[in-house]
């Protein structure tokens, strides 16, 4: 088996726990994460309201789109097509296959971006890339026939093989860029969505797809000051490489500063270490960093690959692991206190090995122990980089710890802790992005004239998350309710399998209008909530983004905690009876 042979879609899963520690070791690391995650809940009690995604006035600069030049003016849309996707990244692609697949014709993609590619579009860092195997998270690799040139491709591959998907689908002409859409309307009298964007649009579709992206909108912290700040600044899915230099070489007079350690932030900052006269990175919450192992892929594996390789990798991706008869006798046997406590001991095994690989990378043993994660595997998204650590090595570069607090005040020069002020000539804010919103800038409108909103106000109704009862026509992608999976390719493409054969299902028996049902959406979240909770793992985990900042949440505002194999069974089980789910019109 060669190296290009590997299918984990990520490194260092939790293995099994050592059996020979005392119980108390363990307990004593779980009252350290306890401890932790306290300190950060005080200090931000407010939860998701830390962050601010309404970036206007002051703070509009943070989300001006840097690679698409200036807007051209056009003439208003006023047309209709058969499918309308909001957004143009992964999701739009490949369900845009699949509804080709099925014989739609007029497809159209809306994308607030210059171009498709979606996430790919907009984060262009310099050291972006990919930390799912590259052969299971780029989509339709059989369709393109394409193998991606290394086990973790880099930003620019991705982005282009999303305009390729484009240019072999014919999704470019249709396709309207630069535009936003603002309000989704249901027309009940033509049985049509009516949609306005910023362009003065006024679009209208048979089938409209929320293809918005899991993480899309850029979101700051609140700190104070930050408009005071006289240097340069912007957010990571806006590089501004006009300041940096495309290799960064325009930094090496500069003093950088960069808020944020999550996944964009333990990319980039290795490049900026590498390059910057002095580099800050103020942390609050430390990433878990395991181990990328990254190679250039084969060319004779590559040559190898028989037709429909991805698909069969894909299919093992949604097939439950089998087990011996001796270890399903031994699950069998352990209470459910029993499988809790293994998989604690599992997990913090896990995390303590990245706490020693901390410790022989990082040669300061004050930023070495900064540097450490308190925290439960998985309760914050893990990274893997190979030269990340080594980077708090370079004398130009300086971790700068606010042990939980975060930075709070942004000066004139730069920003703010401890009582001092860290001048520098360009911040960086590697704060994230909203998630799972899937209206973000836009307001949809049902049945009734009922906001989507103000339907979930009272809690999250779908059906597989995908559709939701008084909103015919209407399918949502990454949104919650659905299946969680680290490859988020792998649950995109199982629910653009389903939105295609849901529409084909529709045109092929003469309806107009396909809509889940009251008693299907019922179903739904009963197997939500009875699949969430089972643990207090949500409320242990520190605060971030997979736990809404440490907010309670109502049990069924959340993931279908069931597994991705599960999902996928659920899925066709709805597929097989879809009469019995949904209410059509003929």
């Amino acid at each position: 088996m060669t190296k290009s042979q590997d299918t984990a879609p990520v490194g260092g899963a939790p293995g099994r726990p050592r059996m020979d520690r005392p119980q108390e070791y363990y307990d004593e690391i779980k009252r350290k994460f306890a401890e932790e995650r306290d300190l950060r809940l005080g200090y931000r009690p407010e939860g998701t309201a830390q962050y601010t995604s309404d970036l206007t006035g002051e703070l509009e600069k943070y989300q001006v789109d840097p690679y698409g030049g200036e807007i051209a003016p056009r003439e208003p849309i006023d047309d209709t097509v058969e499918v309308l996707f909001i957004g143009g990244g992964f999701s739009a692609l490949l369900t845009s296959a699949r509804l080709r697949e099925v014989g739609v014709e007029s497809i159209r993609i809306v994308e607030r971006g210059a171009d498709v590619g979606g996430t790919w579009y907009w984060n262009r860092y310099p050291g972006v890339a990919c930390d799912v195997v590259a052969y299971d998270y780029l989509p339709l690799l059989d369709e393109m026939d394409y193998v991606p040139s290394r086990h973790y491709a880099f930003g620019p591959e991705i982005y282009a093989h999303c305009q390729a998907i484009a240019r072999k689908y014919d999704l470019y002409e249709l396709a309207v860029f630069q535009t936003t859409v603002t309000s989704t309307v249901w027309d009940e009298g033509e049985r049509l969505w009516r949609l306005t964007t910023d362009r003065g649009d006024t679009m209208k579709a048979r089938f409209v797809v929320c293809a918005n992206g899991t993480l899309s909108k850029p979101k700051l912290a609140k700190i104070e000051g930050m408009e005071r700040f006289v240097g340069h600044s912007f957010h990571t899915s806006r590089w501004d490489y006009d300041y940096t230099g495309a290799d960064l070489s325009h930094l090496s007079d500069k003093v950088v500063g960069i808020i944020g350690t999550g996944a964009s932030a333990v990319q980039a900052i290795p490049n900026l270490g590498a390059v910057a006269k002095e580099l800050y990175v103020f942390q609050r919450t430390p990433s878990s960093i395991d181990i990328k192992d990254d190679w250039e892929t084969d060319a004779e594996w590559a040559a190898s690959l028989e037709p429909g390789w991805q698909a069969k990798r894909r299919a093992k991706a949604m097939t439950d692991p089998p087990l011996t008869a001796l270890q399903i006798e031994k699950r069998a046997n352990m209470t459910r206190e029993e499988k809790i406590r293994r998989q604690e001991e599992a997990n913090i095994e896990h995390m303590m090995r990245i706490h020693k690989r901390i410790e022989e990378v990082v040669e300061d043993e004050e930023t070495a122990e900064a540097l450490k994660p308190w925290y439960m595997f998985m309760c914050k998204r893990p990274c893997f980089h190979n030269e990340y650590l080594p980077t708090f090595n370079l004398p130009n570069v300086h971790l700068v710890d606010t042990h939980g607090k975060g930075i709070t005040e942004v000066g004139e020069k730069g920003p703010v802790f401890g009582g001092k002020e860290y001048e520098v000539d360009l911040l960086i804010y590697a704060t994230g992005f909203e998630v799972q919103k899937t209206g973000i800038y836009n307001r949809i409108v049902g049945q009734g004239g009922l906001d989507l909103d103000d339907k979930y106000s009272d809690g999250i109704r779908t059906v597989l998350g995908i559709h939701t009862h008084g909103y015919p026509n209407m399918f949502v992608m990454g949104g919650y309710q659905a299946s969680f999976n680290f490859n988020l390719t792998d649950v995109l493409q199982a629910q653009g399998d389903h939105i295609a054969a849901c529409i084909d299902y529709a045109r092929a028996n003469g309806y107009e209008t396909i809509d889940a049902t009251p008693d299907a959406e019922e179903w739904w979240v009963q197997e939500v909530i009875a699949h969430r909770g089972k643990t207090s793992r949500n409320q242990d985990c520190t605060p971030g983004y997979y736990n809404f900042e440490g907010e309670s949440n109502r049990r069924q505002d959340g993931n279908y905690n069931a597994g991705f194999p599960m999902y996928g069974r659920r899925m066709a089980e709805v597929r097989e009876r879809m009469e019995e789910h949904f209410a059509f019109t003929a």
